[in-house]
């Protein structure tokens, strides 16, 4: 089981993103500061501004969201997963990408957090 930090503006708006548009399950919500969802052996930790895993490093850096690592989910059918989030109005970062591996897309979560969708190449 992995388990990942995100940092969020809204505890509650991105429970219910992942939760309403990538079928994750809340395991646990303590108010604004923080919140737990899983899926499958993922566990994905929603970090809130009054989070002690929000709090500014001893340097005086404040730690944000977005970035460029990401969280990877695996699904079937890249193009309709993208046509349904695209009618839904969430915001990718780019268009589809196809390579020796399969398909994939960047999905933003309502505070810039990337998500990776893949589609892995039928194999021959």
């Amino acid at each position: 089981m992995a388990t990942i930090r995100y940092l969020v503006k809204d505890v509650s708006r991105s429970i219910a993103f992942y939760t309403q548009q990538l079928g994750f399950k809340l395991e646990q919500h303590s108010g604004p500061a923080f919140a737990s969802v899983s899926k499958r052996d993922l566990t994905l930790w929603l970090s809130g501004p009054s989070s002690s895993g929000a709090r500014p490093m001893p340097d005086g850096r404040q730690q944000e969201t977005g970035g460029w690592n990401r969280l990877v989910l695996q699904v079937d059918d890249l193009l309709s997963q993208v046509e349904t989030m695209s009618q839904a109005g969430l915001s990718f970062r780019n268009e589809i990408e196809t390579g020796p591996g399969g398909r994939q897309i960047q999905l933003e979560d309502p505070d810039g957090n990337p998500i990776e969708l893949f589609e892995p190449a039928a194999k021959a």
